[in-house]
C-alpha cells in the first residue's frame, strides 16, 4: 500500500511538536477583563449565573486589576451598579457616581499599566433598563439618548478612562461621542465601538450581574441574528465616524461576522465572549460533562482564530495565568 510523502499525521506528533507549528497563540496582552462594581456593597457579591465573577467593592476592584496587571492581562472594562436609578440614568453622568469614581481608582492602582476601558451605555442606570431614554411612546428616542452619551463620555474620560465602549447600537453614538471628547480636550481617549451587536438571549447572566431592570428587549436597536451583511455596514459607519477599535458581540455564535469583521476592518477588532458563554461552560464543567480548562482554552482560542485581536472574557485572568505557564 502506497501513501503520499505528505502525512499531516506527523506534525501532531508530540505536544513540542504541536506548540512549534501552532498557527494562532493566545496572548495574555490580547485579553481583557469585564468587571462589575456596585455601589454600597461592603463585601464582593458573587453572581449565581456566573461561577467565579463577582460585583466588586472598591478594594476588591482594584484588587482584580493588580492581578490582572501582575499576570499580563492587557485591560479591564468596567460596569457599574448604582444604588438609585431614575428614568435618565443620571448616576452614569454623576462624576461622583459609582462607575466614575471606579475608573478613577482603578486609575489610581494601576496608571498606565493596565488600559482602563468603561462601558458608555444607560442600562445600568436607568430604572427601565433600557440603554437610552425613552420617547412619550416607551419606544428609545435615539438622539435624546446621544445627548446623554455624550455627557457619559466625557465624565469617564475625566475620570482617566483610556478607551471609552459605546454598546448602546444609538445610531451616531461614535460621532457625538468623538466630537464630544475632543471638544473636551480628551483627544487622546479613544473610542471602542460596540459596531456589531446583536440582539442575544445568550446575556442573560450580565442582567444580573448588573441588577437589570429590564422587561421586554432591545431587539429594536440591537442587530438582528439572522443579518450578516449589516454587520459591515455598522463597522463601517463606525468607522467613519472615528471609532478607534471595533467589536462584534457576541463571539460564540457570531464567529463568521467576527471574520467578515477581521477581514475588513483597518482598526484591531475585539469580540467579547459573553456571560452565558461563559455560564454554559461552567455548568457543564461543574457536571463534569466537560474538561473545564480545555473548554475555555478552545472557546478563546475560536475567537482569536476567527479574527480577534482583543478578547473580553471573564476568564481573562485565570487564562493568563494558564498561557504564563504554557510559555514557561
Amino acid at each position: 500500500m502506497s501513501f503520499p510523502q505528505h502525512r499531516p499525521r506527523r506534525l501532531r506528533s508530540t505536544p513540542a511538536m504541536r506548540r512549534m507549528v501552532a498557527e494562532y497563540r493566545v496572548h495574555p496582552a490580547e485579553l481583557i477583563l469585564p468587571a462589575f462594581i456596585r455601589e454600597g456593597l461592603t463585601e464582593p457579591s458573587p453572581i449565581s449565573s456566573m461561577p467565579g465573577v463577582v460585583q466588586h467593592t472598591t478594594d476588591s476592584l482594584k484588587r482584580a486589576a493588580a492581578q490582572a496587571v501582575e499576570r499580563g492581562v492587557g485591560g479591564i472594562m468596567l460596569f457599574g451598579i448604582p444604588e438609585h436609578r431614575d428614568a435618565t440614568g443620571s448616576a452614569g453622568i454623576d462624576p461622583d457616581g459609582v462607575l466614575n469614581r471606579a475608573i478613577a481608582d482603578v486609575r489610581s492602582e494601576v496608571g498606565d499599566s493596565l488600559v482602563v476601558m468603561s462601558d458608555v451605555c444607560l442600562d445600568e442606570f436607568t430604572d427601565h433598563g433600557h440603554c437610552g431614554v425613552l420617547d412619550a411612546d416607551g419606544a428609545v428616542d435615539n438622539d435624546a439618548t446621544l445627548a446623554l452619551y455624550a455627557q457619559m463620555a466625557v465624565e469617564q474620560a475625566n475620570a482617566g478612562a483610556h478607551v471609552l465602549g459605546p454598546s448602546g447600537m444609538m445610531d451616531g453614538q461614535v460621532a457625538v461621542i468623538r466630537q464630544a471628547l475632543d471638544e473636551a480636550g480628551h483627544r487622546d481617549t479613544m473610542v471602542l465601538a460596540y459596531a456589531a451587536k446583536y440582539a442575544s438571549a445568550f446575556y442573560g447572566p450580565f442582567r444580573e450581574a448588573v441588577d437589570s431592570q429590564l422587561t421586554g428587549d432591545r431587539r429594536t436597536y440591537q442587530m438582528d441574528a439572522a443579518n450578516r451583511r449589516e454587520a459591515l455596514l455598522e463597522v463601517e459607519l463606525d468607522l467613519e465616524e472615528g471609532a478607534d477599535l471595533v467589536m462584534v458581540k457576541p463571539a460564540m455564535s457570531y464567529l463568521d461576522i467576527l471574520a467578515d469583521v477581521a477581514a475588513i476592518s483597518p482598526v484591531p477588532v475585539a469580540a467579547y465572549q459573553i456571560s452565558g458563554e461563559y455560564a454554559m461552560i461552567e455548568a457543564a464543567a461543574a457536571n463534569g460533562w466537560i474538561d473545564r480548562r480545555r473548554a475555555i482554552e478552545e472557546s478563546v482560542l475560536g475567537i482569536k482564530r476567527a479574527g480577534a485581536q482583543l478578547i473580553l472574557t471573564y476568564w481573562a485572568s485565570e487564562l493568563a495565568l494558564w498561557l504564563d505557564d504554557h510559555h514557561s
